[in-house]
């Protein structure tokens, strides 16, 4: 598995992207006061949040999410494509990243600017994995759910291991520029953690541009949009519709792992969150 990625100090990248680029990314770039930077591993609900976060910036208004693509509203850093477009972009911007902590740039640890990090049931996130990655053309497919179950486990996954990803950033959480949110916490009570975000953010919205933003902003508002569902994006995957979108649901991993998978991950994951606090954690 090792020879299909470019690995930099122990993290899985794709092959194209460069040792150089990524380190030059951690040391030089500049995030800004005025930034807000959604982080997550991935298949924990970036899409959903990026998706957000431009409606409380529009009040509502769907026509900037439904006429640009996410990676121009929310560039993801890592990329070159990104990085580029990140660097000269002026006024306040929506960043994206999957980074662990390691990679990031340095220069949001002495930044004001506000950080919104997402977990989710890694259960979940190793199903949802599953089926995204054996849907996309510009990687190595895993043959079945139980090949898949291992790479995730010892973390040969693009980006590295999901406990190491979650132990770095939640080293943040008690800082009060960063914010931890839940996909589960989002998905039971939508409303509630959007005036969570707008209150972290300093935004006011009115009754009716809230209205706005969780009727825009729901799963199927998601499908129905091809600038969230990738349908106009010809030759990079495999079908039209990218499997991110396949469900949105939480708790779908009972419908996949065995139950030797299940108690296997369980045990797993006490061990390597021990020394976290259980309540960090709102799935069951």
């Amino acid at each position: 598995m090792s020879d299909d990625y470019l690995w930099v100090e122990g993290v899985p990248f794709f092959k194209n992207f460069s040792p150089e680029t990524v380190r030059q990314l951690r040391d030089d770039f500049v995030i800004k006061a005025e930034d807000v930077v959604t982080v997550t591993y991935l298949k924990s609900g970036t899409n959903w949040m990026v998706k957000i976060l431009c409606l409380i910036r529009s009040k509502g208004d769907p026509k900037w999410i439904q006429s640009v693509p996410i990676w121009e509203r929310s560039p993801w850093v890592e990329t070159e494509f990104g990085y580029q477009l990140l660097s000269e972009k002026e006024g306040p911007r929506l960043i994206s990243s999957h980074l662990p902590i390691q990679l990031f740039p340095k220069s949001a640890f002495s930044s004001k600017a506000k950080v919104i990090y997402i977990i989710r049931n890694p259960r979940d996130v190793l199903v949802s994995g599953y089926f995204f990655w054996s849907l996309v053309s510009s990687c190595k497919k895993p043959k079945s759910l139980e090949e898949y179950f291992e790479w995730f486990c010892r973390g040969n996954v693009l980006y590295g291991s999901w406990f190491d990803h979650i132990h770095g950033w939640m080293s943040m959480r008690d800082r009060e520029s960063v914010l931890i949110l839940s996909y589960e916490e989002l998905k039971k009570d939508t409303r509630k953690t959007v005036e969570k975000v707008c209150q972290f953010l300093g935004k006011t919205l009115e009754p009716e541009e809230l209205k706005l933003i969780l009727k825009n902003s729901s799963f199927q508002a998601m499908k129905e949009n091809k600038m969230s569902n990738y349908s106009f994006v010809d030759g990079i995957f495999l079908r039209k519709e990218l499997p991110l979108l396949r469900k949105g649901i939480s708790g779908d991993w009972k419908n996949h792992l065995t139950v030797a998978q299940a108690e296997a991950f369980d045990k797993l994951f006490q061990e390597k969150m021990a020394d976290l606090p259980r309540e960090l954690f709102p799935w069951e």
